[in-house]
């Protein structure tokens, strides 16, 4: 059988359907006990790179209004704009120096790393950054990796600065250090090191900080608004335990607000990576996201983090900045979205899909450089279908007003496929399926005209709505680079600077029926996704 379907942006071609028992899977009206925990509003935000904020927000005189649009966009659908976490290795190394004319002054160490500069200073223009971006919500990060006199000096004259920036509503969290987890491998700290050492240090730095806002944002030193993303760690096996940081007083201040934790999925530069057995996996997925799991159920019975949020402070595809031809394909818009609403399903309350600038993996390329060209990239476009599905009620206007989201993983036959359930309210609002079965246009023969679809069935119980609207993440192929639909808007930089635009050939509208049975079915092609959302 033959479906007229899109496959990509210029491109309508037919797709073949590959036959196979269908057996409709069960979807409650009411949110079931083993949906999520309520996802944080908003859901779909950012780590920018400490050395890239100024790329990815410019200045007063020259804001970065691409920027700024794709967050819009977001904010258009998911109902609040992304958070910005400002941070990641280059907090770390980034000095103050006063008489810096410029916002930043980066030196690139190729032999310590060619993505980022490895000798950085930020003069105070670096700061006005943070106002760029009108109604977003940031999260500052302190250089707790440079020890000593040199990385006191920086803490003392950088809180003034940030707290200033930050005021107004600005502000979501501090954070104190990037995985310092990983200190004793750099080195930044000694081998004796240890939970004990790092959370002493840790208390007595933000304590320093607390006294400096005191004395220059004192409206900021409130329960509500002194709070921080921490520890931050890049990962649960390095050389601090991250549950023994926590049995060891983290929190002894109760000022932690969200639990925050880093993952990828995979490296840039493991043997065997793919696009497959790497991304395109949902069984990757879930045994990256367990340990997380885990570790959030661990500290909630030994009542540790009961009440702090688990969250992905800094996530994105494979560490090391991404591999081209893998993180910045439709393949990794695809893995995004299974992955991030996969996080949602398991609790985990809210991602952080790390930026900057030249990076593979990244959703958007801020600037022109002699490394990668301006633009929309296709990661972003996995973010929009993640946020079109978490979107909550039509009265949803920020995150302490909006309606409670919470999403259910139903379990699929293949590895190669998700579904998701997202429940607003209680009520089930929209289902997502990501057909991840690899298809390559690439390597596709030119005479060949017929793309694989499967077929997914959903019952609908105690539901009244008759039809289910559609709308499709598509492209012409996992490995496709550009050509990507979101719903029949593209969001290119070429076209309107990252507004949304309408493509004109592109079908939108779909509808199908729902029968008497309550049952629905829906084709999806190789290597797209797709909501259905209730009428």
């Amino acid at each position: 059988m033959l479906v007229p379907l899109l496959l990509g942006a210029t491109t309508v071609v037919a797709a073949l359907v590959v036959e196979r028992e269908v057996s409709p899977i069960e979807v409650g009206k009411d949110a079931p006990e083993n949906a999520g925990a309520a996802v944080l509003h908003p859901f779909v935000s950012f780590s920018i790179e400490f050395s890239s904020f100024p790329d990815f927000a410019g200045n007063l005189s020259e804001p970065n209004d691409f920027s700024n649009q794709l967050l819009e966009n977001l904010a258009d659908l998911q109902g609040v704009k992304p958070y910005i976490r400002v941070g990641g290795n280059t907090q770390d190394l980034a000095l103050y120096d006063p008489n810096l004319k410029t916002s930043i002054n980066g030196t690139v160490v190729p032999s310590l790393s060619t993505d980022y500069p490895s000798i950085i200073y930020i003069g105070d223009s670096y700061f006005e950054s943070y106002a760029t971006w009108p109604g977003t919500k940031f999260s500052h990060g302190f250089n707790l990796g440079k020890n000593g006199t040199t990385g006191m000096k920086t803490l003392l004259a950088t809180v003034p600065l940030a707290c200033r920036a930050l005021k107004d509503g600005k502000l979501a969290y501090w954070e104190l250090g990037n995985e310092p987890d990983l200190f004793v491998d750099y080195p930044a700290r000694p081998a004796d090191w240890n939970e004990k050492s790092y959370v002493d240090e840790w208390l007595s730095k933000t304590r320093i900080i607390k006294r400096q806002l005191q004395k220059s944002c004192p409206e900021l030193v409130t329960e509500k608004d002194y709070r921080y993303i921490a520890p931050s760690f890049a990962g649960l096996t390095n050389s601090l335990d991250p549950l023994k940081t926590w049995q060891a007083g983290l929190n002894d201040d109760r000022n932690i607000g969200l639990n925050s934790m880093h993952n990828y999925i995979g490296g840039a530069d493991e043997p065997g990576v793919t696009l497959a057995r790497t991304l395109m996996n949902h069984t990757s997925t879930v045994h990256s996201v367990a340990q997380h799991v885990n570790l959030s159920r661990v500290l909630n019975e030994q009542d540790l983090a009961r009440d702090v949020p688990y969250i992905l402070g800094e996530t994105n595809s494979l560490y090391h900045q991404g591999k081209p031809g893998l993180s910045n394909s439709f393949g990794a818009a695809l893995w995004g979205v299974d992955f991030n609403l996969y996080c949602a399903s398991q609790s985990i309350r809210r991602t952080h899909m790390h930026q900057g600038t030249n990076y593979r993996y990244a959703s958007w390329q801020p600037v022109q450089t002699n490394k990668a060209t301006i633009g929309t990239k296709a990661p972003y476009y996995g973010n929009i279908m993640v946020a079109a599905m978490l979107k909550g009620g039509d009265d949803s206007e920020n995150e302490d007003d909006n309606s409670q989201v919470q999403v259910v993983n139903l379990p699929m036959p293949h590895e190669t496929e998700a579904a998701y359930a997202a429940y607003v309210d209680g009520n089930l609002a929209r289902i997502a399926v990501i057909n991840m079965q690899e298809y390559n246009c690439t390597n596709i023969e030119e005479s060949s005209s017929h793309r694989p679809s499967a077929s997914y069935a959903f019952r609908l119980s105690d539901i009244s709505a008759r039809s289910l609207s559609v709308q499709r993440l598509m492209a012409n192929g996992s490995d496709a680079i550009t050509g990507i639909s979101w719903d029949g808007w593209s969001y290119n930089y070429e076209l309107e600077r990252g507004a949304p635009v309408r493509l004109a050939n592109v079908t939108i509208g779909e509808k199908l029926d729902v029968d008497s049975r309550g049952e629905v079915e829906v084709k999806v092609p190789y290597s797209s996704a797709v909501i259905l959302s209730l009428d």
